[in-house]
Formats: structure tokens, C-alpha cells, sequence
């Protein structure tokens, strides 16, 4: 069996992708700096065919260890927002390129590094200029690495409208920065298909791909989509951006007020940069489509996740007939 290493691939995506190359006949090697929270995966494939080990973006000798021997190394790791000693340069941008350099040493063929649409080198967000430097360090040593830009990923283990729904669950508004900007959601097992194929085809060589889902919707629209999913008359209140940038500076005091004791995961600033810019896929660019990946909608699936969030549940419709 060849060997894949997912660098961080006990995350939401991780376990999709897992699952996929197990049941492609792969032998899957998950990198984490934790590996007993991971164990769970060993049940992905056959026994012994997908194995956690300990390995830290930030360490050479433990990313040499996980790299070694392997076909296939995909690079999945990445932070939303910054905590402690990691920060975005620390994971986004040097530890990519940490992984690349010790992953050519060891003469590992192929590399799949998973980016964000939006990585730009001149962005004022950290977030995004981290994600651009490192596809940067990752072409320095593999020139021919394929490189992965997905949109905001849904699906049932997401950040994004879990954390809104469970807000509605409890708020009379949902404060939304940047109502008009524009996303491309895409299904994480549709992301994962195309890490898969990344993986295994040799055309893709070199080409970077963004991946995006059938439609594009503002951030309003989104919000109106889940609430109606959850049933729930929630007030969508969009939040100027000055407003926002005050607010997510206070916010950012937390880790300091706190003693580091705790984490600001509300909203940001870098957040807040974020926002301010459509997160869809350019144009000239590859696509799902080019990789033989058909693209699920968000209509199709959150439904299946969501309904937890509805005033009763899986019965919401059975008691709203009575």
C-alpha cells in the first residue's frame, strides 16, 4: 500500500480525507501533536491502515519522523485564530514550510498543501498573507506541489453555522460584519474528494485549484438560510465595520486581561480584514470541476446537521403539525 501523511489530520477535514484514502487503499499516517485524541481514526480503514503519531508543526525531529518512508505528504494544518505559541506564522507560514523542507529531505515525491482562498501576500490580514507565505515556502522545495484554496468549509463538524445557530439559539440578533460580502461555501467531503485526487493524479502537478460550492451568497443570505433550516426568527443586524474593528479590539484583550488563561473566539481583527473581502473562487483559476469533483450545495446538506438547533429538535416538524 503506498503511504499518505495528513499533517494535521485529525481536524474537521482530516477525517474526511482519512476515510477517503483508507477506502482508496492507502495506508494513512495522521501527524498531530496529540495523538490519544485521535485514536478514533484507527477505525477509518482496516486494522493497522491509519495510524495517529505525535509530530508538531513547529518541531523538526517529529515532523522528520511522521514524513518518513511516506508516497504522499498533505499539509492540513492551519488556525483561525491565534493562541499562545500558535500563531499564524508560526503554523501557516513556517511550519508549512518546515514540513515541505522535511519532506523533500526525505525524498517524499508528492505534496498537497491545503491553502484558503484569499491567501495574498499584501493582505492586511495575518490570516491571509500567513497562508500566502506558506504556499511560498512549500514551492521553494517541491515546485510541482498542488496547491488547495477552499472557501469556507460546512459540513456537520463545522465553525461557521454551527456557531451561528447555537447563537440563535440563545440571542434575539445575530450581529453580522460585512452583510454583503460574498462566500463560496463548499462541502468538506467535496474537499475532501479533491485532496484525494490531488493526491493520486500526477496531471495536477504543480497547478493550484480553488474550490468553491455551486453558488455564491452574501453573508446575509447565509444567516437567512440558517435560520430558516432551524426555525428560528432570529433579527440579522449587520455590523458597520467601524463598529466591528472597536469591538474586536476589546475582544482581543482577552489573553492578556486573562493572563493567557483564556482565548478570544469571538471575533477578531484579523477576522475582521477578513471579512471585509469576497471569499469566492477567481476567475482563470482550476476548480472542483477540474478535478472531477461535482460541487454539493449548502441547501442539500446542513438540514442533516442543523436540526438540533431547532426549538425541539429532530420533532420540530412533527410538533409543529399538531
Amino acid at each position: 500500500m503506498p503511504l499518505a501523511v495528513l499533517v494535521g489530520g485529525s481536524g474537521f477535514v482530516g477525517k474526511y480525507v482519512a476515510q477517503r484514502l483508507a477506502r482508496d487503499g492507502w495506508r494513512v499516517r495522521v501527524a498531530v501533536r496529540r495523538p490519544n485524541e485521535a485514536l478514533q481514526m484507527r477505525s477509518y480503514g482496516d486494522v493497522g491502515q491509519v495510524e495517529p503519531v505525535q509530530a508538531n508543526i513547529r518541531d523538526d525531529a517529529s515532523i522528520a519522523r511522521a514524513v518518513h518512508g511516506a508516497d504522499v505528504v498533505i499539509n492540513l494544518v492551519g488556525v483561525l485564530a491565534e493562541t499562545g505559541r500558535q500563531t499564524f506564522q508560526a503554523v501557516q507560514a513556517d511550519g508549512a514550510e518546515r514540513v515541505a523542507r522535511l519532506a523533500a529531505e526525505a525524498g517524499v515525491p508528492r505534496f498537497v498543501q491545503v491553502s484558503a482562498i484569499g491567501a495574498d501576500a499584501g493582505s492586511k490580514s495575518a490570516y491571509a498573507r500567513t497562508k500566502a507565505e506558506g504556499e511560498a515556502g512549500v514551492r521553494k522545495h517541491y515546485p510541482n506541489a498542488v496547491v488547495l484554496r477552499p472557501s469556507i468549509i460546512f459540513g456537520a463538524e463545522d465553525q461557521f453555522f454551527n456557531r451561528f445557530a447555537a447563537m440563535a439559539r440563545v440571542s434575539p440578533a445575530i450581529p453580522v460584519v460585512g452583510p454583503k460580502t460574498l462566500f463560496q461555501p463548499v462541502y468538506v467531503d467535496d474537499v475532501a474528494k479533491a485532496i484525494v485526487k490531488a493526491a493520486n493524479d500526477p496531471l495536477t502537478d504543480g497547478a493550484i485549484y480553488e474550490l468553491g460550492g455551486p453558488r455564491r451568497y452574501t453573508f446575509k443570505e447565509l444567516m437567512g438560510m440558517m435560520l430558516g433550516v432551524i426555525h428560528r426568527r432570529r433579527l440579522i443586524l449587520p455590523l458597520p465595520f467601524f463598529i466591528a474593528r472597536i469591538q474586536a479590539w476589546f475582544l482581543d484583550l482577552i489573553p492578556y486581561v486573562s493572563l493567557g488563561f483564556a482565548s478570544n473566539t469571538l471575533l477578531t481583527l484579523d477576522q475582521v480584514k477578513l471579512l471585509a473581502k469576497d471569499n469566492v473562487v477567481g476567475e482563470g483559476v482550476g476548480t472542483l470541476a477540474d478535478l472531477g469533483v461535482s460541487p454539493t450545495t449548502v441547501e442539500a446538506v446542513i438540514p442533516s446537521y442543523l436540526y438540533r438547533f431547532r426549538p425541539y429538535g429532530q420533532y420540530d416538524d412533527v410538533i409543529a403539525k399538531e
